[in-house]
């Protein structure tokens, strides 16, 4: 993976655009106590590599009352790659993830049934070739989550 030199004022910019994505360039460059088009600068190059980008983050309840659960999937690594690619083309999975460990790829999802959970589950082991286990956790209580790390 490649390293990425971030400085300490860039990393202050993220942080004050992490909390509130709608601050001005203006008010970052008064609250870091920097001219606005050193500002204006380093978002764009932030954002030309692909280190920022701005999205409006919803909650997962905006779908009605969704299943939340996680896809755990041990794959033959040799295939990891199609296998993740074949995960495209399930609407319900939000974020697809290469892990270490027993399962090497996690799958997170919202999903209209447990019997769509079941029925995907399924499909994965039978259709998806270098699919050896599936395991599914249904989130039944939400303790803590950061929606800036996993947006669902």
């Amino acid at each position: 993976m490649n390293r990425i030199d971030l400085d300490d004022t860039d990393r202050a910019i993220l942080d004050l655009l992490g909390q509130d994505a709608r601050l001005s360039n203006r008010a970052i460059a008064r609250r870091l106590e920097l001219a606005e088009g050193t500002v204006r600068t380093r978002i764009k190059r932030l954002t030309d590599r692909r280190l920022l980008r701005f999205t409006a983050i919803t909650d997962h309840r905006q779908h009605g009352n969704p299943e939340f659960a996680f896809l755990r999937i041990r794959a033959d690594m040799r295939q990891a790659e199609a296998i993740t690619e074949s995960l495209r083309r399930y609407p319900q999975l939000r974020t697809v993830i290469m892990t270490l460990g027993n399962f090497n790829i996690l799958a997170v999802g919202l999903f209209d049934s447990r019997e769509e959970i079941g029925t995907i589950t399924s499909d994965l082991l039978e259709s998806v070739p270098g699919v050896q286990d599936v395991q599914a956790s249904i989130v039944t209580r939400s303790i803590k989550y950061n929606e800036r790390i996993a947006k669902l």
